[in-house]
């Protein structure tokens, strides 16, 4: 008898899942993450998964009420390489519903100009995904959880310098990596008054703060978000932080598509509580992450290009 039983309950849960509405069976929430961007994310073999933007997502999946799945993904940093392109690709093949840690500006949200874009490498994938482009969307951002910056970061002979604007590092001797961000701002700087102080490192070969920390150069202006992970991969490091934050920064969040406007809602009222109740903040702090509140521009505009220009 019991077993008679036993087999009318699995054949009515094989009905019921027959049935299921399609919403049902999208409930899990699926967020993907970097699989190397400490102290955000990290995902290695043999390591546990970690980093702020996995305890987040945990966070707010259980808010929903949801089950959780991360798709791991690694971003190339190479010329060819679009984030933004990545990103959409990625959403628009249904690997995930959200892209966490998405920096939001105007560049990154605008309607993409092109049709299709290839898949970044992720988890789980094979030859033919390697291959294949993906029909894109319009991407939708989240409201923003976090406020990253540039930041000065100094070495031992210049610890004690005091840094309340850009043009204090002067007659130091100041590294920065070719081609990024902070590299356009120092050698845009007060007409080129820094170029003679500047000395460019390859990203990728050469290794900036490890260089600072030797104490052969004395400070650089990078990404919050790398001195906080060179600081818990080195706790014994010679590395002051500056306290001084470029004013121009951005938010991040979540990067959906467009078409899904209900989970969006969802996640957004979510952060909104996680924020109040200060659990971001304690993520972050857990993480090793300095967290900063989001700010205005909520999205990063032309901003940071009228500085540039100056």
């Amino acid at each position: 008898m019991r077993t008679w039983l036993n087999a009318l309950h699995i054949a009515v849960f094989l009905v019921a899942i027959s049935v299921m509405p399609a919403s049902a069976a999208e409930e899990t929430l699926k967020v993907c993450l970097d699989e190397d961007l400490p102290p955000l994310s990290m995902h290695h073999r043999g390591i546990p998964d970690s980093g702020f933007d996995v305890a987040l997502a945990q966070a707010v999946a259980a808010r929903l009420g949801r089950p959780l799945r991360i798709q791991w993904f690694e971003s190339k940093l190479d010329e060819d390489s679009s984030p933004a392109l990545e990103a959409n690709a990625l959403l628009s093949d249904g690997r995930c519903s959200f892209v966490g840690s998405y920096a939001l500006t105007r560049d990154s949200l605008v309607v993409p100009g092109v049709k299709t874009a290839k898949l970044p490498d992720f988890e789980g994938a094979t030859g033919p995904d390697h291959r294949r482009r993906v029909e894109l969307g319009v991407l939708a951002p989240s409201q923003p959880y976090i406020y990253s910056p540039l930041t000065i970061v100094l070495g031992p002979k210049a610890r004690d310098r005091h840094i309340a604007d850009v043009g204090d590092v002067a007659g130091l001797r100041i590294g920065i990596e070719s081609g990024s961000l902070a590299d356009a701002i120092l050698m845009t700087f007060g007409n080129g008054r820094l170029i003679d102080d500047i000395t460019h490192l390859v990203p990728g070969r050469d290794d900036l703060l490890g260089t600072l920390d030797r104490g052969d150069l004395d400070a650089t202006l990078l990404d919050l978000r790398r001195f906080d992970a060179y600081r818990a991969a080195h706790p014994g490091t010679k590395l002051t932080g500056s306290g001084y934050f470029y004013p121009i920064g951005v938010n991040r969040g979540y990067a959906g598509l467009a078409s899904d406007p209900t989970l969006l809602v969802e996640v957004n009222k979510a952060l909104s509580d996680l924020q109040a109740a200060g659990t971001i903040a304690n993520l972050a702090e857990a993480a090793g992450l300095t967290f900063l509140p989001p700010r205005e521009p909520i999205i990063l505009g032309d901003a940071l290009m009228k500085v540039l220009q100056k």
